[in-house]
């Protein structure tokens, strides 16, 4: 009887631990905004276009690793394995880094199209698109801080007079490119997040345009709606592309102010990054709740939807207004 009590004692405290080392490591780390913008102050007069982005990107890339627990998304020992909010949410902050990198490397540090490539970020930009899964050989957090260290480097001949190969290019165009891309980012979230409740959806994949074709033919009507299992996934995944959207706009705010406000376009870009705040609202549901559309019980990923297609609606004003103002 005893040694029963006993064993049921450690499975106890056992079970209490776990829980609350998966509560510790689950904890989304804090904004970066005010960190990303002293940094630029701090420079004073030697601040040059494009310190901001690339410090955005690194800081975003180092807090992915360095937050509590560290990188989850590849762990395979319990109870860091049977985790699925926080692995999802290192998803969707990585997929957004991914895209600004790959600008970085095509547009963003290149005056043309015929324009060689620059040598930093040639290297880091790969990396960053290793599996994010793989534990070994190589491991996901080594690539990335070899992406972060190629990051330093491109950032420090940005800011050396004496080595003009590194530039940054903030132009329309560049920026218009990089938020096209962002769109259709925020377009997959905002149609995965309202697919909680299920939705009957018309086939408009070939609308607009007569002569259009596709491999396959696909039915005119189908339903689509998220797996119970997967709901949490898609909302956190959602939301870490969200948090770290945020800061990379905010960093375009400082390296395309002329720009912007050439184009009568800040105020846009701040109205997105208003959005894109309300999407890091605490939840203080200890689940994220499915509630039907008009139902009793609240929707947490409709919520989320909302917040997410209002920014996507106000960047495809922003990308129009950099086209034409």
């Amino acid at each position: 009887m005893l040694n029963t009590k006993l064993i049921s004692a450690v499975l106890l405290v056992l079970a209490l631990l776990m829980y609350f080392a998966g509560w510790w490591v689950s904890r989304e780390p804090a904004m970066l905004v005010d960190e990303i913008e002293h940094s630029h102050q701090r420079l004073g007069d030697k601040a040059i276009v494009g310190y901001s982005t690339t410090t955005a990107l690194i800081r975003v890339s180092e807090t992915l690793l360095d937050k509590s627990g560290g990188y989850l998304a590849n762990d395979i020992m319990p109870p860091f394995s049977l985790l699925d909010n926080m692995p999802a949410w290192e998803l969707g902050a990585l997929e957004m880094s991914r895209d600004l990198a790959l600008a970085l490397r095509k547009d963003l540090s290149r005056s043309q199209s015929q324009s060689t490539e620059n040598p930093y970020l040639k290297l880091a930009q790969p990396m960053f698109n290793i599996d994010h899964r793989s534990w070994a050989i190589p491991s996901a957090e080594a690539e990335y801080r070899k992406a972060i260290a190629q990051l330093y480097l491109y950032r420090d001949e940005l800011m050396d007079p004496a080595r003009p190969d590194s530039q940054f290019y903030a132009r329309a165009d560049n920026l218009r490119d990089w938020l096209k891309a962002v769109e259709k980012r925020l377009g997959s979230y905002s149609q995965r997040l309202s697919a909680s409740v299920g939705q009957d959806r018309l086939n408009t994949d070939l609308a607009g345009d007569a002569a259009a074709r596709q491999s396959t033919n696909a039915p005119g009507q189908r339903l689509v709606k998220t797996s119970w299992w997967k709901l949490d996934d898609e909302f956190y995944e959602a939301r870490g592309a969200s948090w770290a959207l945020l800061h990379f706009l905010k960093a375009v705010e400082i390296d395309f102010a002329d720009v912007l406000q050439r184009k009568n376009a800040m105020v846009s870009l701040r109205q997105i990054i208003r959005e894109l705040e309300a999407t890091q609202q605490a939840i203080w549901s200890p689940m994220i709740l499915n509630g039907s559309g008009f139902g009793l019980m609240a929707n947490h990923s409709l919520v989320m939807a909302n917040y997410i297609s209002r920014a996507n609606a106000a960047l495809i004003d922003l990308s129009e207004l950099l086209t034409q103002g």
